[in-house]
């Protein structure tokens, strides 16, 4: 046994306890072990996911991250086969220097496969690639008491679906084969302008999304008047000549959690204003590593420390493009109000690329995400958010979610039948039970 384990985001600040897997053949005995000693458990991989997806309701959990192996790969096809464990930086480590890049991948590179395709992770080129999922070939999924499945695309297509974006409640996943795509320099050509308002966004979005491989934006979310909205808009393609060479730059490190949020309303206006201000008016053309681009937070080890002992909570949401501007303008405008908030707050359009799993979040609209640093008035604000996305056909993402209700779930979700018909009945999180009881 191993732990105690957490949420990345702390709250609810749930102790898991830990029994980890180091070998694939013993996860079946692991699982007996624990759903008889504990009546049911979740995979956990790295802990990455912020609200309590990833805590079992036992609070004991069957920890991945030990399976850490690659098991195949085929360099001229861009496939590897690997364990559950495996981070998407450990992937990026043998596949970078050979021409290869993840064909998709969230804001870390710290994320497990098995946890990246739970949460059918999605990244800044949604739009062209759709979700994780969209490049798994397939994997292998142990339930409980039942023999190994191989579950594809042509096999097992139900389990296959529901396992994308399944948030781990269908089996354990212990291996899977990810396509990759080819690159030939690990540099990244970006375009990075200053935009005023909302609405300016939106027409930078219809002009670049489409030439450009990777989009996304800073907004300031406590701009408020003519101003609401603002921000840096950044798109990127991997450079067209170059090295391919793996970014091991060193990283900062948070050594202690202090007692408060260091993310309060002074420090995070004083902060937006200047990095508002430090970028330029027209368009400006660089080139670098592609972790920056990619992965601005992964630079500095445990930066979840700096909200504080009481942690923090993101808010995700997606809204339908036909209503996109006008919600989101409440919901900037509501934040707004709040002066609460983080000093990342990322704005970015989804495509329509169907996502290929049950419970899959993005759809065709706009993504917003920020941190909160958990207080006790967040409860009247999230309240006020909700609203606004249930009326505007919007939902959020449960990978990053601590306390959407279960209406607005299932409301969102309406395939979450059949995803717990699907379910092992001896895995099940806290998030589950929260939101489908």
């Amino acid at each position: 046994m191993s732990g105690p384990l957490y949420s990345w985001g702390r709250y609810p600040h749930i102790p898991q306890r830990a029994y980890a897997c180091s070998w694939r053949a013993n996860v079946p005995a692991m699982l007996d072990s624990i759903v008889d000693a504990h009546g049911n458990t979740l995979p956990y991989g790295n802990g990455c996911s912020y609200g309590d997806s990833c805590l079992a309701a036992s609070d004991w959990v069957l920890h991945m991250r030990p399976l850490d192996r690659f098991i195949h790969v085929d360099w001229q096809q861009g496939t590897i086969v690997a364990e559950a464990g495996v981070t998407l930086a450990e992937i990026l480590a043998i596949a970078i220097p050979r021409g290869w890049f993840l064909s998709v991948t969230p804001g870390t590179q710290y994320a497990t496969v098995g946890g990246a395709i739970a949460n059918d992770v999605h990244g800044k080129n949604h739009h062209l690639r759709g979700t994780f999922g969209s490049h798994v070939r397939g994997f292998g999924l142990l339930r409980h008491g039942e023999e190994l499945l191989t579950c594809s695309p042509s096999d097992n297509t139900m389990l296959f679906a529901a396992t994308l974006g399944g948030l781990g409640l269908t089996g354990v996943i212990t291996w899977a084969e990810i396509q990759l795509m080819p690159i030939y320099s690990s540099q990244v050509d970006s375009t990075m302008v200053r935009f005023d308002n909302l609405a300016e966004f939106f027409v930078l979005s219809a002009e670049l999304d489409h030439q450009h491989e990777y989009s996304v934006a800073w907004i300031d979310c406590l701009a408020k008047g003519t101003q609401a909205g603002r921000g840096v808009f950044i798109v990127g393609d991997h450079a067209r000549y170059g090295s391919l060479e793996v970014d091991n730059s060193p990283k900062l490190d948070v050594p202690l959690t202090p007692p408060v949020s260091l993310i309060n309303n002074l420090s995070l206006r004083a902060f937006n204003e200047a990095y508002w201000r430090m970028h330029p008016v027209t368009r400006t053309h660089k080139r670098g590593s592609y972790k920056p681009f990619f992965y601005p937070l992964d630079s500095i080890r445990h930066w979840n420390r700096i909200y504080g002992r009481k942690g923090f909570q993101q808010y995700q949401c997606v809204i339908p493009d036909a209503v996109a501007e006008v919600a989101l303008r409440e919901l900037l405008s509501a934040i707004a109000d709040s002066g609460q908030g983080s000093f990342l707050a990322v704005l970015k359009r989804c495509g329509d690329i169907a996502s290929p799993g049950l419970l899959s979040f993005p759809l065709p609209g706009t993504s917003l995400a920020l941190d909160f640093p958990q207080k006790a008035n967040l409860a009247p604000l999230f309240a006020r958010l909700n609203a606004i996305v249930r009326e505007a056909g919007g939902r959020l993402y449960p990978a990053k979610d601590a306390q959407m209700s279960g209406s607005d779930f299932r409301q969102a979700y309406p395939a979450w039948e059949q995803l717990e018909a699907l379910r092992d009945p001896s895995l099940i999180s806290r998030f589950w039970k929260r939101v489908t009881e």
